[in-house]
């Protein structure tokens, strides 16, 4: 396997000293695994647009100039250092960095010498400047494309592997919290089982394997990127709470302004922020989701499970059903069971 070099054109943010650059410079020593929508379509259900899983040793640098996508590092083994506009931070073993979209960034091995991407080296790659590619996939076609200058060394004396997993996710409304990320580093965070997760992706054939890991990645993804609650947030969620808990109890707009203390105006606009429904609405889609699970797992009698999610009424809750999951109950307890 050949090294892999390339530089693009600097771009100097005014708030940095470092000029960044769009460089892939990757030796003989580094092993990646390359997850896509080629070999994992399954990606795209949470707008993951590409994602790997590297064992990194002797020259490591790869940077980007404002990248379209957000981009998740985590340090499995080993450690590296991350150097953005506003600082550089270590990433040490068991810890998780998260870079949002349109921010420079560089990121290398520990101990990797800059001067192994001499000033001679960089001119002969200028050429390729124009070539830059924004997306990390398309610099994968271009690395495999055509071989680069050799400007290799062996991993130094005492220079540790580094073994990490990273993802490139999209700017969409999904990861929009990503920019409001306060720390971008977080240690001493478990993700060993995300790593597994996706080396099992990139290793598996069979499709409906891959779609049953996907949550399994999504849950991770929402540990790590769960934004920090603003003061309405919390209050929707202890309200909400309290309503799963008492389903039967009958909701209405002013039981539920009472409990949280706001304006019926002030809840409906949070609850249309929050969550696209309105307060009662979302008290319905908590009845319903309740109701699913015991027609599901129970073989408790219709009217008995209208009742206990807030319905005396087992034809109004038939009706309200139906409306919700496009088929009555008992046709829905049905299904379920031949599945």
């Amino acid at each position: 396997m050949q090294p892999t070099n390339f530089i693009s054109n600097g771009s100097q943010n005014a708030h940095a000293q470092r000029t960044f650059r769009d460089i892939v410079n990757i030796g003989p020593h580094c092993l990646e695994r390359f997850i896509d929508s080629t070999n994992a379509p399954e990606i795209k259900a949470l707008d993951i647009e590409l994602a790997g899983c590297s064992n990194l040793s002797g020259t490591y640098q790869v940077g980007r100039v404002t990248p379209p996508n957000h981009t998740i590092f985590y340090s499995l083994t080993g450690s590296g250092k991350i150097l953005t506009p506003s600082g550089e931070y270590a990433l040490p073993a068991s810890s998780v960095i998260i870079l949002p979209a349109h921010q420079s960034f560089e990121v290398q091995i520990a101990h990797f010498d800059e001067s192994s991407a001499t000033p001679d080296a960089i001119n002969a790659m200028q050429g390729k400047a124009n070539a830059v590619l924004d997306e990390a996939s398309e610099v994968q076609n271009k690395i495999n494309g055509e071989k680069a200058p050799q400007l290799e060394r062996a991993p130094r004396p005492g220079q540790k592997p580094w073994d990490i997993i990273w993802l490139n996710l999209s700017d969409c409304p999904r990861w929009q919290h990503f920019f409001d990320v306060e720390h971008p580093v977080q240690h001493n965070i478990e993700l060993s089982g995300l790593h597994h997760a996706m080396e099992l992706l990139y290793l598996e054939t069979n499709s409906q394997h891959r779609q049953a890991v996907i949550p399994i990645i999504q849950q991770y993804l929402q540990h790590i990127a769960t934004p920090v609650k603003s003061t309405h947030q919390v209050r929707l969620s202890a309200l909400f709470a309290a309503v799963e808990k008492q389903l039967q109890f009958n909701w209405d707009i002013g039981a539920l302004v009472d409990k949280v203390h706001y304006s019926a105006p002030h809840l409906h606009r949070l609850c249309l922020a929050q969550f696209g429904r309105s307060p009662m609405q979302h008290v319905i889609y908590l009845r319903m989701l309740r109701a699913k699970n015991l027609l599901i797992s129970t073989q408790w009698p219709i009217a008995y499970i209208a009742n206990y999610v807030g319905y005396s009424n087992v034809f109004t809750f038939s009706k309200r059903f139906k409306k919700s999951q496009g088929m009555p109950p008992s046709e829905f307890r049905q299904r379920q069971s031949l599945n």
